[in-house]
């Protein structure tokens, strides 16, 4: 089958974020289907080593900040790459939240040739998809629709969708801004909710400490192209109480909780893999 680089400024083994433990269970169903998948730190990524590499070679490129201008020449003049979008960096500041309706002065944009000379875009829901296309105006933008993930975290997921919930809000306790822990916090007191913080910690614990609460708090600042956390707290059966920055909200299965939803994910992984299969045309 067919060679597969994949680049990103990290992996799941570096840094367990939701972007990366995506990314990871992408290059394992990649695997799967007998897909020979290297992987390489965008910092690592070099133009003589791109351009030693088999003109066969696909690649698929996740969090790209830390490569290098040369590369990315390589890349649009050189290569078959798809771009798998986790955010929004052909905007300077990453947040399109600033700009009336998501859409940024043209001065503000970046990456654009990076972003056009790519076999595909792909987004993570249709919100995303919509941000990206009003601000680049390309034809070669897809959504995906949906995360992937492991059937072993499916199978947590599922147990504790089934467990007793606590009458307690949970709050991600996280530093990054964008993220706006504060500003939940300030909602439940407001509200006069209780509220418990989950600290970072390994994941499987940390689904542990989310899924026994009856709901979810979180009020992002910059669009959240999907939120994997959201759609695991909503598969645990759980409320969420969000604002209009997050993309999960706007997908038609976003009713969907519990066993439903995680049946839905789990076959959205196939789909998803189709969908990467057909852009690389591997």
């Amino acid at each position: 089958m067919s060679d597969i680089v994949f680049i990103a400024d990290f992996f799941a083994n570096q840094v367990a974020g939701g972007g990366e433990l995506n990314n990871q269970e992408l290059i394992l169903t990649l695997q799967k289907y007998s897909h020979n998948v290297t992987t390489i730190n965008s910092h690592n990524c070099h133009p003589a080593t791109l351009r030693d590499m088999p003109d066969a070679t696909t690649f698929i490129i996740a969090n790209f900040i830390n490569l290098s201008e040369e590369c990315k020449q390589v890349f649009k003049e050189e290569k078959r790459y798809v771009i798998y979008e986790h955010d929004h960096k052909y905007i300077k500041t990453r947040n399109p939240a600033e700009y009336d309706n998501f859409i940024a002065p043209q001065s503000q944009i970046i990456n654009y040739d990076f972003y056009k000379n790519a076999l595909a875009v792909l987004c993570q829901s249709d919100f995303h998809l919509n941000i990206v296309k009003s601000n680049l105006n390309l034809e070669n933008i897809k959504s995906l629709g949906g995360n992937l993930w492991s059937d072993n975290s499916l199978s947590l997921i599922e147990e504790l969708s089934k467990i007793k919930k606590e009458p307690l809000c949970a709050i991600m306790n996280s530093d990054n801004w964008h993220k706006n822990t504060r500003g939940a916090i300030k909602l439940c007191k407001t509200k006069q909710w209780d509220y418990v913080l989950i600290e970072p910690c390994e994941y499987a614990d940390f689904l542990h400490r989310l899924g026994k609460n009856e709901k979810f708090v979180f009020l992002p600042q910059t669009p959240e192209t999907l939120s994997r956390i959201v759609v695991e707290a909503r598969m645990m059966g759980m409320s969420v109480i969000t604002n209009n920055l997050v993309g999960a909200t706007k997908e038609p299965w976003f009713d969907m909780k519990g066993t439903e939803l995680i049946q839905f994910m789990a076959a959205k992984k196939e789909e998803i893999y189709n969908t990467v299969k057909e852009v690389l045309t591997i």
